[in-house]
């Protein structure tokens, strides 16, 4: 449950600029340069309600695995193009919890560090295997699923 509420409010604090200011989070993601031009709005747009409701539903226990696994992908994407921009040896904001033009305060090491946690976090989450507490809807045992094939 703690896993959860973790995991899901990091990601419901890091939406809300985004959501408030989608134009400032559209060029920090261009600021990434890996996406084609055409795409960036759409994921400035798209990437933050996803955030929303995917940590919404991580915190709440409505269907936590599927939750968790919205919110692994999204952090398994991350950290690939954090680490992209680390080898490229590129420094920027990577948009997670800035408020404003100055960036945030963590190196790219803390980022990727912070993301690749948060994501071994995920992976107990997706795997917790007992009775989960204060869910609103559980999903199946995917355990379970997986040894009765």
């Amino acid at each position: 449950m703690i896993a959860r509420w973790v995991v899901g409010g990091m990601f419901l604090f890091a939406c809300y600029h985004k959501i408030v200011e989608p134009a400032h989070f559209a060029k920090i993601i261009y600021g990434y340069y890996l996406f084609p031009d055409v795409s960036i709005n759409l994921i400035a747009i798209i990437l933050p309600f996803l955030e929303l409701f995917a940590g919404v539903a991580l915190i709440l226990g409505i269907y936590p695995r599927s939750a968790v696994l919205i919110i692994n992908a999204m952090l398994l994407a991350f950290i690939v193009a954090i680490a992209i921009n680390l080898i490229r040896g590129h420094e920027f904001d990577c948009g997670c919890f800035s408020f404003g033009t100055t960036g945030g305060t963590f190196s790219v090491v803390q980022l990727l560090a912070r993301d690749i946690v948060c994501f071994f976090l995920g992976l107990q989450i997706l795997f917790f295997d007992n009775s989960r507490k204060w869910c609103v809807r559980q999903s199946g045992s995917i355990l379970g699923n997986l040894s009765s094939n």
